[in-house]
């Protein structure tokens, strides 16, 4: 059996878990997959043709409604009551439009099928008609109500909710919120423990195996010697397991 081979791999995949263990690596890693874990969204689409032009023509008469021209004599309306008689009379998506364009009640990132869409439900202004937003299946509107963890795109606001007017639209501030943070601090540290030390026990079983590497070689090579002595072993063999002593393999 090939120890010295066996201990030096051991040590080669000590070292390497232990590389990426610095502190900023475990808090910047352990922040992304906390995000990625917690992010979610409540969001509403428009599917239309492949028309910026008609996208855009959209888009402006959903906000005239919600916020109609000076000298106007209509009265406002809710955003999201607007936005959602537009999804159910235009949308091209059958399977939301007869939910007012409703993609998913806090959905997890990844949730929607159209990965363009997807990926702008986290990155747009919270409560505002946004888009066109270009896919492989056309142009979106979109109106994110409510997300959580995307502090710097929302600040302390997470959802949007009706005013007492009826119409108005008002940025509501998730109570949850800052135990979401407590909870991302109390895992960092927790991990920054038990990383510390499995570098700690890591380093440890290096020096071990390094030293039981440095025994065996030798041990193997006198063993060799002997085995020729006594003529049970080839010398050309013996004399092979020689120079890997030497060059240290």
């Amino acid at each position: 059996m090939h120890y010295p081979l066996i201990l030096r791999s051991i040590v080669v995949l000590v070292v390497a878990s232990m590389l990426p263990t610095s502190n900023a690596y475990i808090q910047n890693r352990i922040e992304r997959d906390f995000l990625a874990l917690t992010r979610k969204v409540t969001a509403r689409h428009i599917l239309l043709p492949k028309s910026r032009e008609v996208a855009l023509a959209l888009k402006q008469n959903i906000r005239n409604k919600v916020s109609p021209p000076r000298g106007s004599d209509r009265q406002p309306k809710y955003i999201v009551d607007v936005f959602s008689a537009a999804a159910k009379k235009f949308s091209l998506d059958d399977e939301t439009a007869t939910h007012g364009g409703l993609l998913g009640t806090l959905a997890p990132q990844g949730y929607c099928r159209f990965k363009q869409l997807d990926e702008a439900c986290f990155e747009v202004d919270l409560g505002e008609i946004c888009g066109p937003v270009e896919s492989d299946y056309g142009y979106h509107l979109l109106l994110v109500q409510e997300r959580t963890n995307c502090e710097k795109i929302d600040g302390r606001y997470t959802r949007i909710i009706r005013g007492a007017d009826g119409m108005s639209k008002v940025f509501v501030e998730d109570a949850c919120q800052e135990g979401g943070e407590q909870k991302m601090t109390q895992l960092i540290a927790q991990q920054m423990g038990f990383w510390s030390g499995v570098s700690i026990a890591g380093g440890v079983l290096a020096q071990v195996t390094a030293n039981a590497a440095n025994a065996v070689d030798p041990l193997l090579a006198a063993s060799a010697a002997n085995a020729v002595d006594m003529g049970m072993a080839d010398p050309m063999v013996v004399a092979m397991a020689a120079n890997v002593v030497d060059v240290g393999i």
